[in-house]
């Protein structure tokens, strides 16, 4: 019933009135309703949400209410005798063939939906999505933007998440490289994963597809909102599964070709000749960033490791030894090489160049004086190539 305004109030007392109702009604809906739908699947998914809710309701109510309506109707203290019979077919009939139609009712909607959510023929985009310990891969393999390709990872500064500095609004759902896609386009998913089960899921497309290693799984979405997405892995996989969120950005398909023309600039211009030689300094200075940013979350800024979980670099037996097993173990990673138990993921999806200054900057940063110090992408290309 639609809400109407009192004689005795003025106009913008009403006004505001129902405004902070619609207001604590949004709050509410957000805080206790799925996701704000921004997909058609999405709003399937709602409408089924809100509809089994309702029917289960109404049972819920019909059948407590029969039952203590009848507890307290035929209770021993009024004299009620209980009826002595055997069986009756109608009742058999009546509480077989309700509830069959009601299961019917439900899983006829139910099983569109699930089928439309499998169906991701005639896409417009293909995107591969690789789940890595703690980051995710992009890779635009069909449509505009193919080529395209990058990381993305938690970008909320670890002052916030020591509890060092005032959290921002979207705390731990901040990441440096969105996913971004046009709007009213059909966007194919193909999620596999490069050591552990993760799973990519955006709540506001009603997406969950886990990301199995060996396997490609795929799903599908078609926002048809612009606006930022916000989602996370929801597998538990390790120690930093908190800090893996997920970012889509929908925009215009004229925004989206500009991105895509941005994209395409960057990479190019941060193309490195892999036949150069490297300065030490040169690689030392890239590698320190490097390290910040893929790095420092397990072994820390200042190298001296997680106790328990990761090992410290200072004075790392591996980071002094032989640089050829150094970069295999940053290549491909390994368990069991600091502690039984410990997981050095690979980190192969890094460039040359970013590998080889890594490891350069890891065998002398911290007081270490590695004697092969220097080490050139040359020899992390071949190491690739001979794996």
């Amino acid at each position: 019933m639609p809400l109407s305004r009192p004689a005795f109030l003025p106009a913008a007392v009403g006004a505001a009135l129902l405004l902070a109702a619609a207001e604590t009604f949004a709050a509410v809906q957000s805080k206790f309703n799925l996701a704000p739908p921004a997909t058609p699947i999405a709003r399937d998914v709602h409408w089924l949400h809100w509809m089994m809710l309702v029917i289960c309701g109404v049972i819920f109510v019909a059948v407590f209410g029969v039952m203590f309506y009848s507890i307290w109707k035929h209770r021993k203290s009024k004299g009620a005798v209980a009826a002595t019979f055997h069986e009756s077919t109608k009742v058999e009939i009546v509480w077989t063939v309700i509830p069959f139609l009601i299961v019917i009712g439900m899983a006829l909607p139910a099983t569109k939906a699930v089928v439309a959510m499998k169906d991701t023929s005639n896409s417009d985009l293909t995107i591969k999505v690789t789940g890595y310990q703690w980051k995710w891969g992009y890779d635009y393999l069909k449509g505009e933007g193919e080529g395209i390709s990058f990381l993305s990872k938690l970008s909320t500064p670890r002052e916030q998440i020591e509890n060092q500095a005032p959290k921002s609004p979207n705390y731990l759902l901040e990441v440096d490289n969105p996913l971004v896609v046009p709007v009213d386009k059909k966007v194919r998913i193909l999620t596999t994963a490069d050591d552990v089960i993760h799973s990519w899921t955006i709540p506001a497309f009603a997406v969950k597809q886990d990301a199995i290693p060996g396997f490609i799984r795929d799903t599908w979405f078609r926002a048809d909102k612009i606006g930022t997405y916000h989602g996370s892995c929801v597998e538990l996989c390790g120690k930093d599964h908190a800090f893996m969120p997920i970012v889509v950005q929908v925009v215009s398909a004229e925004d989206y070709s500009k991105w895509v023309a941005a994209q395409k600039a960057k990479m190019a211009a941060a193309a490195d000749d892999p036949t150069k030689v490297w300065e030490l300094a040169e690689l030392k200075q890239r590698g320190e960033r490097v390290y910040a940013a893929n790095c420092a979350a397990c072994h820390q800024a200042s190298g001296a490791g997680v106790p328990n979980a990761f090992p410290g670099l200072v004075q790392s037996k591996v980071v002094l030894g032989p640089a050829a097993e150094q970069i295999q173990l940053v290549l491909h990673g390994r368990k069991g090489v600091f502690a039984p138990t410990s997981v050095m993921p690979g980190m192969g999806t890094l460039s040359d160049v970013d590998i080889a200054a890594a490891i350069t900057y890891t065998r002398h940063a911290w007081g270490n004086n590695a004697a092969e110090g220097l080490v050139q992408p040359a020899q992390v290309k071949a190491a690739r190539a001979a794996k």
